[in-house]
């Protein structure tokens, strides 16, 4: 049991594209499509993997997404946020057809709140959970930025590279082909020079990296590296694949997805850390 397999994205069957918004940040921003038809249906999509938290709401025709600060403020006004989403797009949470959640890898605390949180909504709506790969969205997002000299049928093959904290990084490697995710490498937790040196060897780098531990590798200048701003409509396109795909599954198996057993340095750790200098070696030996 658990977390379903990696959804892939694009957009569900019968949803319009979503119209990307030039206003970035804090606040909520929509996008209203020109058609409505009243079987689409209602989604809420949240993600806290990470510092930035990501909000999606779909009632019928009408979206509205948010983006704003993440990591231990996010359990203190997730709801909330939730709730004024929905009274933007006139719906109501009885009306909810699914909930789908960012399962990690990422932040505990913030897999852990994404998952408690989408179990309530789902129950409280008798509602499906969808689990989301949570750098799949960092790798929506990035295709979603793409622009000329680099278009998006180029861009056929993403690595995904996201700040884990303690000196490593959560890395994942995703191929895209009729408009859907197709998962190269599952996410693994891995230190920056590992990564460099297994994308150095035989499978090659990918065409194209994103995410906020890129800057911890030493990136090949014929390797692009492509911004992932938008992840809450990502969020919002690979949920929507995954309704139409069948992906949803009963809350109580809604489970985040860990890849560190150890979610903070011990003190001990953070000692040693301490007795080193900037060039790695003890304090005490330096002159």
């Amino acid at each position: 049991g658990g977390i379903a397999q990696p959804i892939g994205g694009g957009q569900a069957h019968g949803v319009g594209a979503l119209n990307r918004s030039a206003n970035k940040g804090s606040s909520s921003h929509g996008y209203t499509h020109t058609m409505n038809d009243p079987s689409w249906p209602t989604l809420i999509a949240l993600d806290t993997s990470t510092q930035e938290m990501s909000l999606a709401v779909q009632v019928g025709a009408v979206t509205r997404t948010w983006q704003g600060p993440g990591g231990a403020e996010a359990s203190g006004h997730l709801l909330k946020q939730i709730c004024e989403l929905l009274t933007q797009c006139a719906g109501s949470l009885q009306s909810v057809h699914a909930v789908a959640f960012g399962a990690g890898p990422g932040a505990f605390t913030g897999l852990r709140t994404a998952a408690s949180v989408a179990q309530g909504l789902a129950l409280g709506a008798d509602a499906q959970v969808i689990p989301v790969d949570s750098l799949m969205v960092v790798a929506e997002a990035a295709w979603l930025e793409a622009v000329p000299p680099e278009p998006q049928e180029l861009l056929t093959q993403v690595g995904v590279v996201m700040d884990a904290r303690m000196g490593e990084v959560y890395v994942g490697r995703y191929g895209r082909a009729d408009d859907a995710w197709q998962v190269v490498r599952a996410p693994a937790l891995c230190d920056p020079a590992d990564v460099a040196a297994h994308w150095g060897g035989s499978e090659g780098w990918p065409a194209w990296v994103t995410g906020s531990g890129v800057s911890m590798l030493d990136v090949p200048s014929t390797v692009q590296v492509v911004q992932a701003r938008d992840r809450a409509a990502a969020l919002l396109r690979l949920a929507q694949r995954g309704l139409a795909q069948g992906r949803g599954i009963d809350p109580a198996q809604a489970l985040p997805l860990y890849l560190r057993d150890q979610v903070a340095l011990t003190t001990a750790q953070r000692q040693a850390v301490a007795a080193l200098g900037p060039s790695g070696t003890p304090r005490s030996a330096q002159g």
